[in-house]
């Protein structure tokens, strides 16, 4: 949600900035919309300051034994404005917030301009791309001949877009959640937290999913939707509170199922794993006052590039250029890992700044020196785990088709190296 001030006090800004994010000039709009309720909420406070004077009034007389049937027509009257009137002042919030929670968030100063993917810029890149004296194989080959990865089955039981894993890949995708979970809560100071998969439609608009992004989401009935990130869970623990601003930091993490029912996506990677209905993914969240922001996307960017580094697997980073943010970011890396099979970069993690732009749909503040401020959100995959699976399963395939355990999980497998 924006901040009605700063629209008001910087229209053409505002215009320009929302024409960066493909969005047409809604600021005189916006602006008329808002005075008329402004306007009506300056008539209704001397109304009801009317209605207070003329009641004390009433009480007066009735205690000297006068007539107030002038004063009770009055108030009568009176009355019926305030109702018109608090009517009008609905519609008018009504008709400003439509326009308000639809419109994507502020780039930062430091986002490159650009329409889509190809404008991304290179922030940095990490390790270098392996070598192999053989063609190397696409994650669902390796999967498919050594029988643990079953699309067929999947496809039976839930249609397409799914996959059933087995035995030792399997094992690998547990492995793989563990060792993140492991990693964020030992190391990189976050605070493991287990969520319900279910939430109402407040706290998807909080996160900014609802109301405009409800065809990727999966309904479970009147009241519930299947999350399509723990982003939405997590961030929402502090929805409605007034945080004490020693609180903040907050950096919390979950691992979970994420629901998407891919729907701007039809015809796209129909073939593996790499878009599915249903993912797990470890999710980052951090809660911060507004100063610190951009540090702690810097800092959530490394806690997520420290899994790839252990993994001792190549990517790169792109900083998301205005035209290809997420609806709720300011400023979003994509991390990239590399994937031999495919001679390509994927996208593993996004990492995303979003300032108060959520806080302000969820009433979200801190207090300091006796002022409410609303905090700053972040989110980040540290990672999406069905990748990091096939990022493991390609850069680390051998020439008889099996896969190198990285040395990172060996623990978690008993010290075994090969699938």
């Amino acid at each position: 949600m924006h901040n009605i001030n700063y629209i008001r006090e910087n229209p053409t800004e505002f215009d320009n900035l929302m024409k960066l994010r493909g969005e047409k000039p809604l600021s005189s709009k916006i602006i008329e919309i808002d005075k008329q309720k402004r306007e009506t909420q300056t008539i209704l406070q001397s109304l009801l300051g009317e209605r207070n004077t003329i009641s004390k009034t009433i009480g007066i007389q009735k205690k000297n034994n006068k007539d107030v049937s002038f004063e009770m027509k009055k108030i009568e009257e009176i009355k019926n404005k305030i109702n018109t009137l608090k009517e009008l002042e609905n519609i008018k919030e009504n008709e400003l917030n439509a326009i308000l929670i639809r419109l994507p968030n502020i780039p930062h100063k430091t986002v490159p301009l650009g329409k889509d993917e190809n404008d991304n810029k290179l922030y940095k890149e990490w390790g270098k791309k392996p070598k192999f004296n053989f063609q190397p194989k696409k994650h669902f080959e390796i999967g498919e001949e050594l029988g643990l990865i079953n699309f067929e089955l999947a496809s039976k039981l839930s249609g397409s877009r799914f996959v059933v894993l087995k035995k030792q890949i399997s094992k690998l995708e547990r492995a793989i959640s563990n060792f993140m979970l492991d990693k964020h809560t030992e190391v990189n100071g976050y605070t493991e937290y287990s969520v319900p998969f279910l939430v109402k439609n407040n706290s998807l608009y909080g996160t900014g999913q609802l109301p405009k992004f409800g065809d990727d989401l999966f309904t479970a009935g009147e009241d519930h939707w299947l999350i399509p990130t723990a982003e939405v869970p997590l961030t929402n623990l502090v929805r409605d509170e007034i945080l004490n601003v020693k609180q903040l930091p907050i950096r919390s993490t979950s691992y979970t199922p994420c629901f998407r029912s891919e729907a701007g996506a039809a015809g796209k990677d129909t073939r593996g794993m790499l878009r599915q209905h249903q993912f797990t993914k470890v999710e980052l969240v951090s809660i911060v006052e507004p100063q610190h922001s951009e540090d702690e996307l810097e800092r959530m960017l490394q806690s997520a590039e420290s899994i790839l580094k252990d993994l001792e697997i190549h990517y790169r980073i792109m900083t998301l250029c205005t035209g290809d943010m997420g609806f709720s970011a300011s400023k979003t890396y994509d991390i990239e890992v590399w994937l031999p099979g495919e001679d390509n970069y994927r996208e593993i993690s996004s990492c995303s700044n979003c300032n108060d732009f959520q806080s302000r749909r969820m009433n979200t503040r801190y207090k300091s020196d006796g002022k409410n401020i609303f905090v700053h959100t972040l989110n980040g995959s540290g990672l999406a785990v069905g990748r990091t699976l096939i990022a493991i399963l390609e850069n680390y395939q051998t020439e008889d088709g099996n896969v190198k355990i990285p040395d990172a999980l060996f623990k978690y497998f008993h010290n075994k190296t090969l699938i």
